[in-house]
C-alpha cells in the first residue's frame, strides 16, 4: 500500500510547480473607440449582460463560465488602448490563489506594474504589463458570492448570473500575434513569471507565406497561450494582423463547448460568419487520417467543422473546431470541443492557414508567384 502524501507536502509540491497559484482565466476585457460595435457582437456570440460596475461605464457579459468585460469608461486604460488598436481585447485576467503574493513575485521577477485608477470603496486589481502593453490582471476573488463582480458590480435585475447562451462554457485558449523575432521574448515572459512550458511547436508553410507557432501552457493546465510570428519576411497573415492592429496583441479567443454542431448552428443563425468549409478531399481523407473516429462526417462538412486528434490503439482522442472570420478588426474567435485530445488541432492548422492565405490572395494582400 502506498503511503498517503501529507497535505502540507502536496501543497508545497504544487507551489514549486505552480509558484503563482494559477487557477485558469478569469476574464477578457474589451474596448472599442466606437460605441455600439462590441455589444451586438457579444449578443450574436450568445453572451448576455449580467452586471454593471457601480461607478464606471463597465459591463460584465457572461456565457457559462466565460466572463467578457466591456469597458466603455472614457479616459481609461481601455479607452486609450482602443484608440490605438481599434475595437479589440484590451486586457485579460488570470485567477490566482493570492493576488498580493502573485503580484509581489511578478514584480520581483521584473514584471512592469500597471496602475489602474480606482474610485473610493473599489477593489484595486493588481495588474502587470502584458502583450501589446495590455494589462494582465491577477485576480483572487473569483468564487460565487465573493468575486470581484459581487463587490464592484451590481447584478442586473432578473439576469441569470450564468446564462447558457449558445452553449459555450470556458475560455480554452487565446493566441498572441507577435513581431518577427519576438516569440522567444514572450515565451520567456510566460516561463519566467508563471512557469509556463512549451507543449507544441508548429512551422506552417503556405504557397506564399508561412508562420511559426509556439503553444505555451500554464502549470494549472487551464491557461493556454499559443504565440504566432511570421516565418517569412513580408506579406503574411501575421504581418497583416500586426499592421491592422497596430502592434502585438490577442489574435483570437477560443471557447469550449460540449456539442459543437449545436453551437455552430446557433452561431450561424445569429449571424456569426465562418470561413468556407475545406474542400471535399479534406473530409474524404478523415477516414484515412483518423480511422475509426466515429464522427458524423456529413454533419461536420455541412457546417465546416474541422476534426483532429488520434485514434491510435482504438481509443479515439479527438478535437473538433471551427473559427469565425475576423469580426472585431483583425481579431476572430474559435469554437472548440475536446473529446480527449488536448492539442490545438495540429492537423487542421495548415488547412486554416491556407484558407486565410487564399483570402489574402483574393484581396490582393499577397500576389501570384512569378512564372
Amino acid at each position: 500500500m502506498t503511503a498517503a502524501i501529507p497535505a502540507s507536502t502536496a501543497r508545497e509540491a504544487a507551489s514549486l510547480e505552480n509558484p503563482m497559484g494559477l487557477c485558469g482565466f478569469e476574464f477578457v476585457e474589451f474596448a472599442s473607440p466606437t460605441p455600439g460595435v462590441i455589444e451586438p457582437l457579444f449578443e450574436k456570440l450568445g453572451f448576455s449582460p449580467v452586471a454593471r460596475h457601480r461607478s464606471k461605464d463597465v459591463v460584465l457579459y457572461r456565457q457559462g463560465g466565460i466572463n467578457f468585460i466591456l469597458n466603455r469608461e472614457p479616459k481609461s486604460q481601455a479607452a486609450y488602448f482602443a484608440a490605438e488598436h481599434g475595437p479589440s481585447a484590451c486586457g485579460m485576467a488570470f485567477r490566482v490563489e493570492s493576488a498580493p503574493r502573485a503580484y509581489k513575485r511578478a514584480l520581483e521577477l521584473g514584471a512592469q506594474p500597471i496602475d489602474i485608477p480606482t474610485g473610493p470603496m473599489e477593489l484595486r486589481l493588481p495588474a502587470i504589463k502584458g502583450i501589446g502593453g495590455a494589462p494582465l490582471y491577477l485576480i483572487d476573488r473569483f468564487r460565487d458570492g465573493e468575486s470581484i463582480y459581487d463587490i464592484d458590480f451590481e447584478w442586473l435585475p432578473g439576469a441569470d448570473p450564468h446564462p447558457r447562451g449558445h452553449g459555450l462554457k470556458e475560455i480554452d485558449h487565446l493566441t498572441h500575434n507577435v513581431y518577427r523575432g519576438r516569440m522567444g521574448f514572450w515565451a520567456n515572459y510566460y516561463e519566467r513569471l508563471f512557469n509556463f512550458r512549451e507543449i507544441r511547436y508548429f512551422d506552417i508553410q503556405g504557397e506564399y507565406t508561412g508562420l511559426t507557432s509556439k503553444a505555451m501552457t500554464a502549470p494549472d493546465g487551464k491557461i493556454r497561450i499559443p504565440l504566432n510570428e511570421e516565418a517569412k519576411q513580408g506579406g503574411g497573415q501575421i504581418e497583416e494582423f500586426l499592421m491592422q492592429f497596430n502592434g502585438e496583441g490577442i489574435q483570437h479567443i477560443a471557447m469550449s463547448c460540449d456539442n459543437l454542431t449545436e453551437v455552430v448552428d446557433r452561431l450561424q443563425m445569429a449571424g456569426i460568419p465562418t470561413p468556407p468549409a475545406p474542400n471535399q478531399a479534406y473530409y474524404d481523407m478523415l477516414a484515412e487520417r483518423l480511422p475509426g473516429h466515429g464522427q458524423p462526417v456529413a454533419e461536420l462538412q455541412a457546417r465546416g467543422i474541422l476534426l483532429d486528434g488520434s485514434t491510435a490503439g482504438g481509443q479515439p482522442r479527438l478535437l473538433l473546431q471551427i473559427f469565425s472570420t475576423p469580426i472585431l478588426g483583425p481579431v476572430f474567435f474559435e469554437f472548440i470541443q475536446r473529446k480527449g485530445d488536448e492539442g490545438f488541432g495540429e492537423g487542421n492548422f495548415k488547412a486554416l492557414f491556407e484558407s486565410i492565405e487564399r483570402d489574402q490572395v483574393q484581396r490582393g494582400v499577397v500576389g501570384q508567384k512569378e512564372a
